[in-house]
C-alpha cells in the first residue's frame, strides 16, 4: 500500500517555479498547500515559533489558551475542505445545530431537524422567550433579504437595515446585533449590511447544514497550521518558523527575502501577513505604493477573550451560550468540547464600553454575567484576559478591499482583509490563501489537479 501523493499536471514543461509564503496563518498555509498540490516548491517563513498567525494558541503562566474563540459555521466550506486535505479528522470539530442560547434572559433559538427553510420556520414557532412581535420581525427581515436576492443597494450600517424593517427591540438585542458583531467584529451602527446578507445568505437561508456550528475541541495552531506543516514537510516542502522577514526587494526576475538564511531567489512570493506588516515588507517595491495604502487605511477592530478557570464543572445548557445586558457576548463550556473541567472563555468582539473600565473591574462583571446566566459558580482558581488589539478590520459599508494580484507579477496578497463577500474570518482567510495559492500557479502554467489515494 503507498501513500496519498500529489498528481501535477505541468503545461509546456515549465521548470518547477519556487514560491515563498510569508506568514504562517491560516491564509499563508492554505496558499501553500495549494501550491505544493500543483507543482510548486514552497518555503513557507514565520516569524513566531507558534503557528496560527492572528489565529494561535498561546502560553501565560503555564496555560495553554487560543488567543481567541473562534467558531466556524457549516457554510465554510472551503476551511472544511483545507481541513481534510491535510488529514485533519472531522471528529476535531463539534458539529452543533444552530442554538442561541440565553439563560439569563429565558431566550432560545434553535434550528429544527428539518431540510431548509423548514430548519429555521420551525425553529422560529418553537423559540422560547420571543414573542410574536419578534418572531415576525425575524420573518419580515428574512423575506425583506430574499426579495432582493440579498443585495444592499447601496450598502448601509446593519443598524440602519434592522430599523428599515422595523426590527424589535428585544429581537436586535438578542439576536441580530450579537450576530453582527460575532460575524464582521464591527458594531451594528458602522458594520456593512451587505456584508451581513452574506453571512445570512449563506447560513441561515442555506441548506440546513450549513447553519451547523463548528467550535473547534483542539487549539487553533493544532486546528490547522501545524497539521498543514507537517503535510508540507512529509511532501519535501520547507516551514521555517522563528525565522521573520524584514523586506522583500526584486533583482531583475528574481524577487529576494531579507531575512532568508539561504538567501534564495523566488518567483513569486505571497505575502501572508496581517495586514498592517505588508507596508514594511514591500517598501522597497515602488509600484506597490497603491496597494499599501489602500491596505493602511483600514481601520481595525480588537477581540478580548477572557479565560476562567474554575475549580469544578458549570452547568451549561449548549457549549456556547449567549450573554445578554453586560459587557460578555458570548460564553464557551471548553469543557463540553474537550478541555478541561471548568474553563470557561468569554468573547467580547469589537470596541466598546468595556475598553473604558479596568481589567480587573471587567473581570469581576463578567463573573457576575455568567452567574446571572448558569447560576452559583465554583471558586476561580486562575483567570487570563487576552485582548487582540487588531483581530480584524472594520468592515464597514462599501469598504474596498484589496485584491490578490498587485502590479507586481510575482508578488501576490493573502489574508482575511482582501476582497470577499465575507469579512474577516477563518474562511475568508483561506478562501484568499487558495486563491492566491491558484493564481500563481496559472502565472506559471501549472495547475491544481488533485490527490490520489491509492
Amino acid at each position: 500500500q503507498t501513500c496519498a501523493l500529489p498528481i501535477y499536471l505541468v503545461q509546456g514543461m515549465n521548470p518547477t517555479p519556487q514560491v515563498a509564503v510569508v506568514g504562517g496563518g491560516y491564509a499563508g498555509f492554505a496558499a501553500a498547500v495549494t501550491l505544493a498540490r500543483g507543482g510548486a516548491r514552497v518555503t513557507l517563513f514565520e516569524s513566531s515559533r507558534v503557528l496560527g498567525g492572528r489565529a494561535r494558541v498561546v502560553e501565560k503562566d503555564g496555560q495553554r489558551v487560543d488567543n481567541g474563540q473562534h467558531i466556524l459555521l457549516g457554510a465554510y466550506t472551503e476551511t472544511l475542505r483545507m481541513l481534510r486535505l491535510v488529514g485533519v479528522k472531522p471528529s476535531v470539530l463539534e458539529t452543533r445545530r444552530l442554538a442561541l442560547v440565553y439563560p439569563g434572559e429565558a431566550c432560545e433559538l434553535r434550528a429544527a431537524p428539518l431540510p431548509a427553510p423548514l430548519h429555521l420556520a420551525f425553529g422560529l414557532l418553537r423559540a422560547r422567550g420571543l414573542g410574536l412581535a419578534d418572531k415576525l420581525a425575524m420573518a419580515r427581515l428574512m423575506r425583506h433579504l430574499k426579495a432582493r436576492r440579498f443585495r444592499i443597494e447601496p450598502d448601509q450600517p446593519v443598524a440602519a437595515l434592522l430599523a428599515d424593517t422595523a426590527q424589535t427591540e428585544r429581537l436586535s438585542r438578542l439576536i441580530w446585533e450579537p450576530l453582527c458583531v460575532a460575524a464582521l467584529n464591527t458594531p451594528v451602527g458602522e458594520a456593512s449590511a451587505q456584508v451581513f446578507a452574506n453571512v445570512l445568505r449563506d447560513s441561515l437561508a442555506a441548506g440546513e447544514s450549513a447553519s451547523h456550528l463548528l467550535i473547534p475541541r483542539v487549539d487553533l495552531s493544532e486546528l490547522f497550521p501545524v497539521p498543514a506543516s507537517r503535510w508540507l514537510a512529509m511532501r519535501g516542502h520547507t516551514v521555517r518558523s522563528c525565522e521573520p522577514i524584514k523586506a522583500i526587494t526584486r533583482d531583475g526576475d528574481a524577487l529576494l527575502l531579507d531575512g532568508d538564511p539561504r538567501s534564495n531567489r523566488y518567483d513569486h512570493v505571497v505575502v501572508a501577513t496581517a495586514p498592517y506588516h505588508v507596508g514594511g515588507l514591500v517598501g522597497a517595491l515602488p509600484a506597490l505604493a497603491p496597494v499599501v495604502e489602500r491596505i493602511d487605511a483600514l481601520r481595525h477592530e480588537p477581540i478580548l477573550t477572557a479565560w476562567l478557570a474554575f475549580d469544578g464543572p458549570l452547568r451549561f445548557p449548549e457549549p456556547m451560550i449567549g450573554l445578554a445586558g453586560g459587557y460578555g457576548q458570548w460564553a464557551f463550556d471548553r469543557a463540553a468540547l474537550g478541555g478541561p473541567e471548568g474553563l470557561v472563555g468569554v468573547v467580547i468582539s469589537a470596541s466598546g464600553r468595556h475598553q473604558q473600565i479596568t481589567r480587573e473591574a471587567l473581570e469581576i462583571a463578567l463573573l457576575e454575567e455568567l452567574q446571572h446566566a448558569v447560576g452559583p459558580l465554583p471558586a476561580l482558581k486562575w483567570s487570563q484576559l487576552i485582548t487582540e488589539k487588531r483581530a480584524t478590520f472594520a468592515c464597514t459599508p462599501g469598504l474596498a478591499r484589496p485584491g490578490n494580484a498587485t502590479p507586481d507579477p510575482g508578488l501576490w496578497l493573502a489574508g482575511d482583509y482582501t476582497a470577499s463577500a465575507y469579512p474577516a474570518t477563518l474562511e475568508s482567510a483561506i478562501q484568499s490563501g487558495t486563491t492566491a495559492g491558484r493564481s500563481v500557479l496559472k502565472a506559471c502554467g501549472l495547475k491544481e489537479v488533485g490527490v490520489l489515494g491509492v
